[in-house]
């Protein structure tokens, strides 16, 4: 498989066509470079970027020590925007099976062609607040918003080539204090595809 080896190609299969993940070395690069062009251009960035920024990054450690598996950020479609996609565990989950390396490459085949047994995707929203005063921060997840997500995943699921899995659509509350997390909730199944679209 070209030095990605099977279980990177496992990874690139759910990173079709997707930004790189915010962990990788790419990704902290074009971090570094979009700071450094932050500061000699004298502009300071937008404090609510900053703390979306924040919450996202937050809400990723919650859900990765929970044992969901991360796949990508800030994906993008002409359709719809999705803060975080995870995808749970399963015993069943390839990556994770015991065996020869001839038994996990053929579960990792089966896999990227297939996509049975390999868990859920998780679509996450991602609400960051340094107050709940007048609402918890889920509520600003309102049905327009709702029905873009939908949207966005259904693009991301096109792209996947429709694989046969379970989708839920999540969110996860970071409520700030001084500048830092002070909590994170996740909020799981937080609400259904919206606009009458059905997957699976």
């Amino acid at each position: 498989m070209g030095g990605v080896g099977w279980v990177g190609a496992v990874r690139q299969h759910y990173g079709l066509c997707q930004p790189p993940a915010s962990g990788s070395r790419q990704q902290r690069r074009m971090n570094l470079l979009n700071t450094f062009k932050t500061w000699f251009s004298g502009k300071t960035e937008a404090e609510h970027l900053r703390r979306g920024r924040l919450g996202e990054r937050a809400a990723q450690k919650f859900l990765q020590k929970g044992g969901m598996k991360f796949l990508t950020a800030n994906y993008r479609s002409p359709r719809g925007e999705i803060d975080l996609i995870f995808r749970t565990r399963e015993r069943s989950d390839p990556v994770e099976k015991p065996g020869g390396l001839g038994q996990r490459l053929m579960a990792a085949v089966h896999f990227l062609f297939h996509g049975h047994g390999t868990g859920c995707l998780v679509f996450v929203e991602v609400k960051t607040r340094s107050s709940e005063q007048w609402a918890r921060p889920a509520a600003a997840v309102d049905a327009a918003q709702r029905l873009h997500i939908t949207k966005a995943a259904l693009d991301y699921l096109r792209l996947l080539r429709q694989p046969r899995v379970a989708v839920r659509f999540d969110i996860v509350e970071v409520l700030l204090e001084e500048g830092r997390v002070r909590e994170v909730r996740h909020l799981p199944n937080a609400f259904p595809m919206q606009g009458g679209h059905r997957y699976y």
